[in-house]
């Protein structure tokens, strides 16, 4: 089973869709898009960004600085570079405020309180480094509690030579629950494959979330089995969600840069959301 679903990877990854125009499913219109056509500064109106040292021991600074838009795509930047952290604090113990210099930085833009939405199809058209220590993730947060209980999808997300399609909620030691489907990039064709563009999608409904990778199915979980676990009956998969796009390094699971030059980039040529026809 899974050599006959290595194949079929392999036959949709061996071409490039490169339509940028967006398309509209049979059963949904097109409600949100970014396209990234306009050169600069990302659109405020849609994205703003984490700032500083921000989750898992990560080794970038978050910074602004390197996200623009440029020939129709968005780049995310992640650079080698010393400069003084702000946030540093002689003596403390936060790994945040521990380190006096910023040796990486990077960004994390997400559209948090300007834009969120509750079930539909979510697409992404990007290409990403697979290099050593390199973390790109295009991911979603529930707008209501604190994680993990507000819940998070990671449509696509990739570390340690792996593709990731995950799904969490609150467990019953009230850590993280995660449902999870990993995918070597290796027999998907390793840097060739990620050379190229390729399309993530998420289909969201009332009763499942569906993670794909080129119209191939790579995760699927029945919103039953995502309730938290704390006895609260909440259900984070049933409220609106905001997205994240971000380019990570290291830290608890992204892997050694060591041995990585830089700069290193994801890029994204659109991000789209389809909600069914009313």
């Amino acid at each position: 089973m899974r050599i006959l679903f290595t194949i079929a990877l392999l036959s949709l990854f061996s071409f490039t869709i490169i339509s940028k125009k967006p398309i509209v499913k049979d059963e949904y219109t097109l409600v949100w898009s970014d396209e990234f056509n306009t050169d600069g500064a990302p659109d405020a109106a849609n994205w703003n960004f984490e700032k500083g040292f921000v989750r898992n021991h990560e080794m970038q600074y978050y910074q602004p600085e390197n996200a623009w838009c440029e020939k129709g795509n968005l780049i995310i930047e992640a650079r080698k570079e010393d400069k003084p952290n702000p946030g540093y604090v002689e003596g403390s113990t936060d790994w945040r405020k521990s380190r006096p210099t910023i040796n990486y930085t990077a960004s994390c833009m997400r559209t948090s309180g300007l834009k969120s939405w509750q079930y539909g199809r979510f697409e992404m058209r990007g290409r990403i480094d697979i290099s050593s220590g390199i973390w790109p993730a295009w991911w979603t947060l529930g707008i209501s509690k604190g994680w993990p209980g507000n819940g998070e999808i990671d449509i696509m997300e990739f570390y340690r030579g792996k593709l990731l399609a995950n799904v969490a909620c609150l467990g019953p030691d009230r850590k993280a629950e995660w449902f999870s489907n990993t995918f070597p990039t290796d027999s998907l064709g390793g840097t060739k494959w990620s050379s190229k563009f390729h399309i993530w999608r998420m289909d969201w409904t009332e009763e499942f979330i569906a993670l794909y990778l080129d119209d191939v199915l790579l995760n699927k979980v029945s919103l039953d089995k995502l309730v938290n676990k704390d006895g609260s009956n909440f259900n984070p998969f049933k409220q609106p969600h905001y997205m994240l796009l971000n380019l990570a390094l290291g830290g608890d699971n992204g892997g050694n840069v060591e041995q990585t030059s830089f700069p290193r980039r994801f890029e994204v040529d659109y991000v789209r959301v389809y909600q069914k026809k009313m």
